[in-house]
């Protein structure tokens, strides 16, 4: 490999990690760039090089294709790897490094160009005889217009942008009642999204499964696929659980899937590795719905089943040498090796409709037994700028069954301490029955998980009993007050008050330090043996159970762990009488680190219950905050622009 001897890693996180790990292996000096909010992140450690970049937001740093061209002059860099994400699919950035003198890891401007308007790229597919699904992609973009072709689909039908991808700018409409809202709200966040609000119209399917094809091609005229991942498990149409071979696809139809996809990349002239992506029904039928001309998240799996490292083959391919291997290889490779998952592991509460989560990662510890990839430590800030995928855990067994339990168990073993994350709820995605068996689509999620409190990963009883013993028999360095109810006839008398997600559980502890009771409402708990390990491990027999918890603490706030159940909880003892009164009703604060993007009320302003106030994003997401009851605003502590952190008070309301 002698076309360069330097890879620029235009991203940030985990993909910059991956891809310097490969690129180090073959001898290349890896240079990363870094915002503002990224000075100290971890995948900075993991190249020769860091370039700061000014700028916290994605807007202001890795979205700057004029700064990020300036790092590569300025780091001496003679390739760029855009990694996923940010400018991974932007022509206009790939056109610029190539006119840079610089190699491109990635496919040749046109292809992106050809492929990057989903309604043109359908139009040209189509003409191909490649299978899309029916619908309206015409340049009229007038309401008028698209609401005829809506009506003409019929019901459910899917709006989509026809520019950027990650789930924005998408509606399903499932009654033609929703037809106007739902065209007025796609066109809104695409424009937002991506700065331009045209829309395609698509007959939609309530419950395919969502199966792509990897595509590779050289410069030699050589163009294989890789075989199938299937990614029907998602939220807002993003994945979060892919494997491959999908469980619905025999060889037959990978055959034939793979055929399409192949002609889809010779179509376009593609050049190193795509992504074809599929709607697949239960008869075989399959359509065609976009190619993500880059690397895809999801990449191990295929790297897992055929035995390659796919970031090698892109700085080949890149270098001007042919593919390593045949059609018929790759597939022998794909279809005798077992079977493979992968996990996201985000910062968000599946429980409180997917909050996206920033914040300091107190502990972590990825598991031993499968593949994770990541950027993570102990110490490191998830920003609230950026996405809110954090890691990927990847299991490869022998089948399917065997894949499922050492992920499932691979994620009870994972330790992501300081924050709230989808771990939990993973692991029981993962052993729901009609997750193990074949019946999984698109339309899972929303089917067995359809609510807050279906998602919700609910600590036992038993733990919040240990956890507020040990704050009242264990917690270090407590305050003298804190140990009222005491006395020097060695018994144990004493409330341990606990809030967990904003309700407060008053615990009450009697007996001796050696046995005790733990009481709360009509929960009743026998602990004995209570002793800390080590400052972050506490154990104890719980009703006749040994059980052993991890915990860190960040003043009153608590993160806990045991038999794979995570916890956050405040002591209600380390809190003043100010701050617990400004927990009313009527103080609304942020749920998450983020920008405030829209103030709808004024100070005095009258509100219903119910009504729109205040409009936050972060982490590609957006949040509104609405008045809990009626009332006037009787202080606003927010304004369009501000950057507010988690439980920071935005505005209060008076009944």
């Amino acid at each position: 490999m002698t076309a360069f001897d330097s890879v620029l890693i235009a991203n940030r996180g985990e993909i910059v990690t991956r891809v310097a790990r490969t690129a180090r292996a073959l001898g290349l000096k890896t240079i990363a760039i870094a915002s503002e909010a990224d000075r100290a992140a971890p995948h900075t450690l993991a190249c020769d090089i860091v370039v700061p970049i000014c700028g916290e937001r994605p807007a202001d740093s890795y979205l700057r294709i004029d700064k990020v061209l300036a790092a590569a002059r300025v780091s001496g860099a003679r390739a760029i790897h855009p990694g996923y994400g940010f400018l991974s699919e932007n022509a206009t950035f790939a056109q610029a490094v190539v006119d840079a003198g610089l190699a491109w890891i990635g496919p040749p401007p046109a292809a992106m160009i050809a492929m990057a308007d989903k309604a043109r790229a359908k139009q040209r597919m189509a003409a191909a005889g490649v299978p899309v699904l029916p619908g309206y992609d015409g340049e009229d973009q007038a309401h008028e217009t698209l609401r005829a072709q809506a009506l003409r689909v019929g019901a459910p039908l899917m709006i989509k942008a026809t520019a950027g991808g990650g789930g924005r700018g998408m509606r399903l409409v499932t009654d033609i009642a929703q037809l106007d809202t739902a065209l007025a709200g796609a066109a809104a966040e695409a424009q937002a999204a991506f700065g331009e609000s045209r829309l395609l119209i698509e007959r939609a399917l309530l419950a395919p499964r969502h199966v792509e094809i990897q595509v590779f091609a050289d410069t030699h005229g050589n163009v294989i696929h890789l075989g199938e991942r299937d990614c029907s498990v998602q939220r807002r149409h993003q994945k979060i659980i892919e494997e491959a071979p999908s469980p619905a696809v025999p060889p037959a139809l990978r055959r034939r899937m793979g055929e399409v996809a192949v002609a889809v990349a010779r179509e376009v002239g593609y050049v190193g590795a795509g992504t074809v992506e599929f709607l697949l029904d239960g008869d075989g039928a399959f359509w065609l719905m976009e190619m993500n001309t880059r690397l895809q998240v999801e990449h191990p799996l295929t790297e897992l089943l055929v035995g390659v490292d796919l970031v090698e083959w892109q700085l080949r391919v890149a270098a001007g040498e042919t593919l390593p291997l045949t059609q018929d290889e790759v597939l022998a490779r794909y279809e005798r090796n077992g079977h493979a998952i992968e996990v996201r592991l985000c910062a968000e509460d599946p429980a409180h409709d997917y909050l996206p989560q920033s914040g300091t990662v107190r502990h972590w510890q990825p598991p031993r037994s499968v593949r994770c990839d990541h950027a993570l430590a102990s110490g490191c800030v998830v920003s609230p700028f950026y996405d809110s995928m954090l890691a990927k855990l990847i299991a490869h067994a022998p089948n399917r069954h065997a894949a499922i339990h050492q992920l499932a168990d691979a994620l009870d073993r994972t330790v992501c301490l300081g924050l709230t994350t989808n771990r939990g709820f993973l692991a029981r995605v993962l052993r729901h029955p009609v997750f193990a068996g074949d019946g999984v689509t698109t339309a899972f999620l929303a089917k067995h998980f359809r609510d807050n409190a279906a998602r919700a990963s609910n600590a036992p009883s038993s733990l919040r009993a240990l956890i507020a013993a040990a704050n009242a028999m264990l917690a270090p360095a407590a305050p003298p007050a804190l140990w009222a109810g005491w006395t020097s006839s060695n018994r144990v008398a004493t409330t341990s008050p606990l809030r967990i997600d904003e309700r407060v559980e008053a615990w009450t502890l009697s007996g001796t330090p050696a046995l005790f009771t733990a009481r709360c409402g009509d929960s009743s708990h026998r602990i004995a043996g209570l002793a800390r390990d080590s400052r972050s491990t506490v154990h104890a027999v719980v009703d006749g159970r040994p059980v052993s918890a991890r915990a860190v603490h960040d003043g009153s706030q608590a993160w806990w762990l045991a038999d794979g159940v995570e916890l956050g909880v405040q002591d209600m003892r380390l809190i003043g009488t100010a701050s617990a009164s400004a927990a009313a009703a009527g103080t609304l604060r942020a749920p998450m680190h983020g920008r405030v993007t829209q103030v709808l009320v004024e100070t005095g302003a009258n509100v219903q219950a119910g009504a729109l106030l205040i409009v936050m994003e972060a982490m590609k997401m957006e949040h509104q905050i609405v008045a809990p009851f009626a009332g006037s605003v009787g202080a606003l502590h927010a304004r369009i622009g501000d950057q507010v952190g988690a439980r920071q008070v935005l505005i209060e309301i008076a009944a």
